[in-house]
């Protein structure tokens, strides 16, 4: 996949980082020493570990050196590297805070990863999740069905794979809750207000059709693209007021490690 394209991120910004304070509010912690933003992209959300943990060693990363250059702008205070968050590891002491924002949706294996990342926690220390749970939305099932369809469906290849499949919410709970000294896990579904069709689709370029997009030459981009936003358009009617509502449900885990 091509490297993230900060700018085309940020235009949804106020609306990409909704659930990230939601998610920090329910952080049961006073203070912390050494807080991790893992996909921190452009570093909206690290901006928010920030400011809640003034005295916090923070560290954001990524695994976009483009990302990192516009949150390194952002917020010099901060340290930024460039990492994958499938072997990502403390390089020296626990963290106090993992907190993943919208990037752990991206990356396998959640049975083993989840465990994995709360294991590397400081004593009292807390993991705390957010993922789009939006599979089964019709931006995203009208993605995967033009995908199987002539003439993109060749250099696509299997829409399946292009994003990790979730466990229910039960399953991370399951995963966490024999380890932990709490685990807080819901649901939210967000409604966006977005001005038509188009905006919706330019949302969702930003972040889940873009593996879809990437594997098409141009002329198939364009063509793949065009037909993408007219099934939109009746997927998503006009309200009342000429907008569309782009419903957008999110799952949210936090875990606290035993003291």
């Amino acid at each position: 996949m091509l490297d993230w394209n900060p700018a085309l991120y940020r235009r949804y910004e106020d609306e990409r980082t909704r659930p990230a304070p939601e998610l920090l509010a329910r952080v049961p912690l006073a203070e912390a020493i050494r807080a991790v933003d893992l996909g921190c992209g452009p570093g909206n959300s690290t901006e928010l570990l920030v400011n809640r943990f003034p005295k916090a060693q923070v560290l954001g990363t990524d695994n976009s050196e483009a990302m990192l250059v516009s949150a390194r702008e952002r917020l010099p205070q901060a340290s930024f590297v460039l990492s994958d968050i499938a072997t990502w590891a403390p390089q020296d002491q626990a963290p106090d805070l993992i907190y993943a924002n919208a990037s752990l949706q991206w990356v396998p294996d959640h049975e083993k990863l989840i465990p994995r990342l709360f294991d590397a926690l400081a004593p009292g220390g807390v993991l705390a999740v957010q993922m789009p749970d939006n599979r089964q939305e019709p931006t995203h099932r009208l993605m995967r069905a033009l995908a199987a369809e002539a003439p993109w469906a060749e250099p696509i290849g299997d829409a399946d794979k292009l994003r990790t499949q979730l466990l229910p919410l039960g399953g991370y709970y399951d995963l966490l809750a024999p380890h932990a000294a709490n685990v807080d896990v819901w649901h939210t579904i967000y409604q966006h207000r977005m001005a038509d069709a188009a905006a919706i689709v330019e949302w969702v370029r930003g972040t889940g059709l873009k593996p879809f997009v990437d594997r098409l030459p141009a002329d198939l981009q364009a063509s793949y693209l065009a037909e993408y936003e007219r099934r939109v358009n009746e997927a998503y009617p006009a309200r009342t007021d000429g907008k569309r509502l782009l419903a957008f449900p999110r799952m949210f885990i936090v875990a606290q490690k035993k003291a």
